[in-house]
Formats: structure tokens, C-alpha cells, sequence
């Protein structure tokens, strides 16, 4: 392994702005904000989404689609009754 080459890789607390959920990691990502756990120094990084408040995984407040695709087509331009006439080469 050549020396000098490897980023310098430490232990890190990702937190959650909305829940305040920590996990505890480690990155080559750094902050100006530590934190000491059981003696051990840590960055702490703060991030907006994490998968504790991610609607994929919470499984909270999802988009669900009532109306079918043909449905919508037909609401939108089903009322139509003109037809237009095909091109003619001439």
C-alpha cells in the first residue's frame, strides 16, 4: 500500500435537523462542530434529510395516484367531439 495516498478517514456523527436523530459513522467528511462520546472525539455534520425523516422510508406523507392514467386522459380531453379531416397530397 503507498503511503500518502488514502484521504483521512475519522470518526463522524451525522445528525438529523428534523428528528434529531444521530448515527454514528465514519467519513473522510469534516466540520467545525465536535462532539466527544465514551472519550472519542467526533465531527458532527448536520443534514436536512436523512433516511429517519425521508417520506420514502418513514412511509409518511406519499403522493397516491386515485385516478388512472386513462381516466385522467379521458377527464381532460374526452369531451371533444370534433375530428379533424386527414391531409390530403395534392
Amino acid at each position: 500500500m503507498k503511503a500518502d495516498l488514502h484521504p483521512d478517514y475519522h470518526p463522524v456523527i451525522f445528525q438529523d435537523l428534523t428528528t434529531g436523530k444521530q448515527f454514528i459513522t465514519r467519513s473522510t467528511a469534516k466540520s467545525d462542530k465536535t462532539e466527544t462520546i465514551d472519550g472519542v472525539d467526533y465531527y458532527v455534520i448536520a443534514m436536512s434529510v436523512t433516511s429517519d425523516s425521508h417520506p420514502f422510508f418513514t412511509g409518511k406523507a406519499q403522493f397516491v395516484d386515485t385516478e388512472g392514467r386513462i381516466d385522467k386522459f379521458q377527464k381532460r380531453f374526452g369531451g371533444r367531439k370534433e375530428r379533424r379531416k386527414k391531409p390530403t397530397l395534392g
